[in-house]
């Protein structure tokens, strides 16, 4: 499997945004948090989350290949579990079959719920310290605030066996952690 530091230099040798480099980190940020809440693999879980969207800067204007250029640069990088999750994060795009495994619903939920918080951060005075899931709750019932975050895939922790409020708080916590290395540390 890849180690952490050749995932890190993959993802930045494909996408040059701070945006999507951003997005990286907290997806894994919250599969790692994810993942100690289920007692799953956290290297394994953080490792997709970060790599998950190698292939967007290729393909933002072809949205059919996303999620299978990604799964075809990591074939021998991650098991196939892991490419799964990757290949079926997407699958509305990609045509692939939609979620099935934990892994799959985890992927989805965990990757679409950075958007929210991150947008939820960049809001207030105080940016990610001290923001709750109420106030995410909140947020996700105004449709034009993050418009593009899909809400009913972050609802879809729900088929993991974790509630909604609960996975608002892990993903909270998540991100905290490595805030200041994704801007949304308070000033």
């Amino acid at each position: 499997m890849i180690t952490r530091e050749e995932a890190v230099a993959l993802l930045k040798a494909h996408n040059t945004e701070a945006n999507l480099i951003h997005h990286a980190l907290e997806s894994e940020a919250v599969m790692r948090g994810l993942a100690r809440k289920l007692g799953r693999d956290e290297d394994l879980w953080g490792l997709t989350g970060l790599l998950h969207d190698l292939d967007y800067a290729t393909t933002k204007d072809v949205p059919a290949r996303h999620g299978l250029d990604t799964v075809d640069l990591l074939a021998d990088k991650l098991p196939e579990e892991a490419l799964s999750a990757i290949r079926r994060h997407a699958a509305e795009m990609n045509g692939s079959e939609g979620p099935e495994a934990e892994f799959d619903y985890a992927l989805r939920c965990g990757e679409t719920v950075t958007g929210m918080v991150h947008a939820g951060a960049l809001v207030r005075p105080t940016k990610i310290d001290g923001m709750t899931p109420k106030s995410l709750k909140k947020k996700m019932k105004d449709k034009a605030f993050a418009a593009s975050v899909n809400r009913d895939c972050i609802r879809e922790c729900e088929k993991i066996g974790v509630e909604l409020g609960e996975f608002l708080q892990i993903a909270i916590d998540s991100v905290t952690d490595i805030a200041p290395e994704v801007g949304l540390a308070a000033e």
